[in-house]
């Protein structure tokens, strides 16, 4: 089940980790994952978004 308010709780801790390191999370980053956590990819198609996103940098 898909809990907006901690999934939301969550990616601003996963935020804030990721800037102690001096890296980010972008929006479009906390889309894909709202998507995969709601259940509307499964985890190998967010594996190729994710591997296809890499790959154009």
């Amino acid at each position: 089940m898909f809990n907006e308010e901690v999934f939301n709780f969550d990616i601003n801790n996963i935020k804030n980790d990721l800037a102690m390191e001096g890296l980010s999370i972008s929006e479009e980053d906390v889309s894909l994952f709202k998507q995969f956590a709601s259940e509307e990819i499964d985890m190998p198609n967010l594996i190729e978004t994710i591997k296809s996103e890499i790959n154009e940098i």
